[in-house]
């Protein structure tokens, strides 16, 4: 994420409560079946403002090997456009176009953020940056060389990307960790949305706050959910538990993901991930509003 300079200085961060949620069980994606496609070929370069040890966030066009890789393969990860669209701008400024695309959100106050490739749209409070349209943020193995995507999304929406800044690594550069990041993909390649949801989510928590450690993820059953414009699908959570506070930003984090059908029939997602156990920890009664406000629309709509 972005690279700045903060005090030396934990996390803020709040008495645990309550126990595990007694429905989860084993990481779905440490069983056989689902896989994660991989939107590139090549490997992404570092991302033009910085990019922590957990999650990177690169413009897809940084480098004409990425563009053409994401475009390629953007339908199945991202649900990206076409191989002759002009490729944006790879750092972030005024003039690069925001994922609310112009549209209006549907809660007063709030701000709209569309994903204009895959057909889908939610909204988030006002206090959260949106990405450019061509922005990606995802996972990867930290031991992994070719940073080969965990799970990702485009254009998302983020909250306090310079929530907390380490240089654990001590290289000179300092890395920023996001409170909270919400955003949208496609997932053609996966089987249903109970499939999705889970697995996505899990690889969310995952990535950010546990790995190596797979053990401490623990990922609730899916349930049906219908958002308020009446799109249903799957969704899921998965929270960590006991994360070691190896480096200075380490905390337990978790995930919400909405997996569902698009305009087309194909199959997509929404997925909200952040630190838990903190001060400043969005309330699950905000990520389900957000969650409320998923909808889809065809390019005629827009």
């Amino acid at each position: 994420m972005i690279v700045v300079s903060l005090p030396p200085m934990w996390p803020g961060e709040r008495p645990p409560g309550g126990g595990t949620n007694p429905q989860q069980d084993a990481n779905p994606y440490q069983q056989p079946g689902y896989q994660q496609p991989n939107p590139y070929t090549a490997q992404p370069p570092p991302a033009p403002d910085g990019g922590n040890r957990r999650t990177r966030t690169v413009a897809l066009a940084a480098t004409a090997a990425v563009v053409v890789a994401a475009l390629v393969t953007g339908a199945v990860f991202l649900g990206g456009g076409s191989d002759d669209e002009t490729a944006p701008d790879p750092t972030r400024s005024s003039a690069s176009p925001t994922a609310s695309d112009g549209r209006k959100p549907t809660v007063d106050g709030w701000k709209a953020v569309v994903n204009t490739d895959l057909g889908v749209a939610f909204d988030v409070p006002a206090d959260w940056a949106l990405e450019s349209r061509d922005w990606v943020s995802y996972v990867a193995e930290d031991d992994d060389p070719d940073e080969t995507p965990l799970v990702a999304m485009k254009g998302p929406a983020v909250l306090k990307a310079q929530w907390c800044t380490s240089d654990d690594d001590k290289d000179g550069r300092t890395d920023d960790t996001p409170l909270a990041s919400a955003g949208s993909r496609g997932n053609n390649g996966a089987r249903s949305t109970e499939e999705i949801a889970r697995a996505d989510s899990a690889a969310w928590v995952y990535g950010m706050y546990t790995q190596p450690d797979r053990k401490k993820v623990t990922t609730a059953a899916a349930t049906s959910f219908t958002t308020a414009s009446g799109l249903t699908g799957s969704v899921a959570t998965s929270e960590s538990s006991g994360v070691e506070r190896r480096d200075k930003c380490d905390t337990d984090g978790k995930a919400t993901t909405f997996a569902f059908k698009n305009a087309k029939g194909d199959f997509a997602s929404w997925s909200f991930f952040g630190a838990a156990g903190v001060d400043a920890e969005v309330p699950q009664a905000t990520v389900e509003k957000i969650l409320s406000t998923v909808r889809v629309f065809t390019p005629e709509e827009s």
